[in-house]
């Protein structure tokens, strides 16, 4: 078999990262589906074809490749994550999990962004993704998330990462969920139990048209205490919203604690608060949510909700490699446990101590105070 001095020149040139199986193909002068099927044993291969195909790969030096596998197996060792966003902390440590879970697995990683809740954008978004032939996560955190789960077509592996168990993917598709109900309620109370009369709550923008978890969170916590009940105040999801929601509730002299729905929303009400002279904790208690890598070191450190989207993400990811792989059945659903970081955001409304501990009830978070 004699290789062209075109093929010869490509391969040395490409010897550093090795001869793929395209570059097999073109030298014996095949299709690459061809060269996969000689390199797994297929039957339906010409003696003749077999022996010119086994012999570039020798002349080439071709190492069997994970390309290789997908083809002769029809399954592409790849993930692609579907999200509206790519740079918040949740959402960036999902997919940081997902990254590594990823990497371990040598599956190759992509990220299709949802710029759109639009049905026609987001069903041309889910479409390029299928097309790739690996399987699928959906970060379901917004509308457009939750439109690209239910847009997402039948018997392709996909698994969700939800913002609530109450509406998961349907069709028995295995998703992943983290407890912001439960998160919500247990920060609410902790502000509470402080003496606060009542908690404000800056909301981030929710994925379902009803009550998001987090803001049902917070009002069970009130109902349960009797406290009254403000409005919540809609945001969005970064310091600029915060600050906007936190200019109108510093400027009311009865507001004496805030919970809010990230951490990014706290830091732009902890300036609004510090700009209308209003002292952290002195006069306002603030906590946060996320418990994003800053927030220990902000002046005052920010007591926060702390979720492990890191390991959600992994969880997802591990979930998919068990449908894609073992074709198993859908796992039990994992979830991120909430945790209660009390740092000095958060303290006694003023002229009144908070009781020394709160009433606990089956199941609740055990908060835990930094330095």
């Amino acid at each position: 078999m004699n290789v062209t001095g075109h093929t010869r020149k490509t391969a040395k040139a490409g010897a550093k990262a090795g001869p793929s199986i395209r570059d097999v193909a073109a030298a014996a002068d095949v299709s690459y589906q061809t060269v996969s099927r000689v390199i797994n044993g297929h039957p339906s291969v010409r003696q003749s074809t077999r022996e010119r195909v086994l012999a570039t790969i020798d002349e080439l030096g071709f190492r069997r490749s994970a390309t290789a596998l997908a083809l002769a197996s029809g399954r592409s060792r790849s993930v692609t994550v579907l999200t509206a966003n790519t740079t918040h902390h949740g959402y960036a440590a999902i997919l940081q999990g997902i990254e590594e879970a990823a990497r371990g697995a040598s599956y190759a990683m992509g990220i299709g962004v949802l710029e759109s809740a639009d049905e026609s954008a987001v069903r041309a978004e889910v479409r390029r993704a299928a097309d790739t032939g690996g399987g699928l996560i959906v970060i379901a955190y917004d509308p457009a998330g939750v439109a690209a789960l239910g847009a997402v077509p039948a018997g392709l592996p996909v698994v969700g990462v939800v913002e609530t168990p109450a509406s998961p993917p349907g069709d028995g598709l295995p998703w992943v969920w983290t407890d912001d109900r439960r998160a919500a309620h247990e920060a609410t109370r902790h502000l509470l139990a402080l003496g606060h009369e009542t908690v404000h709550y800056v909301a981030i923008p929710s994925s379902t048209p009803g009550t998001a978890p987090r803001t049902a969170g917070w009002l069970a916590a009130l109902r349960e205490a009797g406290a009254p009940e403000p409005r919540p105040v809609q945001g969005g999801w970064g310091p600029a919203d915060g600050y906007a929601a936190g200019r109108k509730l510093a400027a009311d002299p009865a507001v004496t604690a805030i919970l809010c729905g990230n951490d990014d929303l706290a830091l732009g009400v902890i300036r609004a608060l510090h700009e209308a002279g209003r002292a952290i904790p002195g006069e306002v208690s603030v906590a946060g949510f996320d418990d994003a890598p800053g927030s220990a070191y902000l002046t005052p450190s920010l007591t926060s909700v702390r979720l492990d989207f890191t390991g959600l993400g992994r969880a997802a990811f591990g979930l998919l490699h068990g449908v894609v792989e073992q074709s198993e059945p859908v796992a039990p659903r994992p979830l991120s446990v909430p945790e209660l970081m009390v740092r000095e955001s958060s303290g006694p409304a003023a002229g009144r101590l908070g009781p020394a501990t709160v009433r606990r009830h089956p199941g609740a978070l055990t908060p835990a105070r930094e330095p």
